[in-house]
């Protein structure tokens, strides 16, 4: 696993457009190298920020959207089209605006779908759609996404992975249900820590005086049961995107001599 880098950024809103532009930059190499792109969208404020960035981005026509696939770190296990799914916001926010292929557009299931409130059923379903498009040269059960997003939250969280419940600690299963979650909605739809590995480059956004501490965990060595975003680390690249407001907490040695 890589050793994480950081950039920080002046405010959140400069962290969104620099982390679009950054991802197009992502996609648009790995679509040269291979054809296409894998990439696992975040929900909450920051991943929502990025993708209205990426919309509004100059250079967003530079992607082939129709070789892209998009997937889903974590979901509320909530009916289509509820307004708190990650995938309802990401459509408002970015999706329903540029060409996608819709069969290369993998939603999480919802509550109301075909396993109906058997979230276990759903999760098993989402590990068997990863499966199924992973390759040979993937050597595991999920593709080897190009670049994998995960928002931060305030208690070190990342996807629907809380600190000390049973999905941080799945060593086996790439997608799990989620039971009495923290924060509400307390059933969700999660990849897990061995799922989120398999991406080629893992990126952790925070922005926000309330992000700071976990911040600061997350990157001081802490242990991934107690602090999940510890354990979020990329093959090649595992990458801390922050604004000011969410390094303050860092100590001096962590933060890079030149961020923008």
């Amino acid at each position: 696993m890589s050793a994480p880098q950081l950039v920080v950024h002046r405010d959140k809103e400069l962290m969104a457009q620099a982390a679009a532009a950054r991802l197009i930059t992502r996609i648009v190499d790995a679509q040269t190298a291979r054809g296409s792109a894998s990439v696992v969208l975040t929900g909450g404020r920051n991943g929502n920020g990025l993708l209205a960035a990426l919309r509004s981005a100059p250079a967003r026509d530079a992607i082939d959207w129709s070789r892209l696939d998009l997937w889903w770190g974590d979901e509320r296990f909530l009916p289509d089209g509820d307004p708190e799914r990650n995938v309802t916001q990401a459509r408002e926010a970015l999706l329903d605006d540029v060409p996608l292929d819709p069969a290369r557009v993998h939603a999480m299931p919802a509550s109301d779908g075909p396993y109906g409130d058997d979230v276990e059923a759903a999760a098993a379903a989402y590990a068997a759609e990863l499966a199924a498009a992973a390759g040979p040269e993937d050597h595991g059960p999920v593709p080897t996404f190009d670049v994998l997003m995960l928002g931060v939250g305030p208690d070190t969280h990342v996807a629907s992975l809380f600190p000390e419940l049973p999905a941080v600690r799945e060593t086996e299963r790439t997608v799990v249900g989620v039971h009495g979650a923290p924060k509400p909605p307390p059933t969700r739809v999660t990849l897990t820590l061995p799922a989120i590995r398999a991406a080629r480059e893992v990126w952790l956004l925070a922005a926000g005086e309330d992000k700071a501490k976990a911040a600061a965990i997350g990157l001081s060595g802490a242990g991934e049961i107690q602090a999940p975003v510890a354990g979020a680390r990329g093959r090649s690249r595992t990458l801390w995107l922050l604004d000011a407001a969410a390094a303050s907490e860092l100590p001096r040695d962590l933060y890079p001599a030149a961020s923008a």
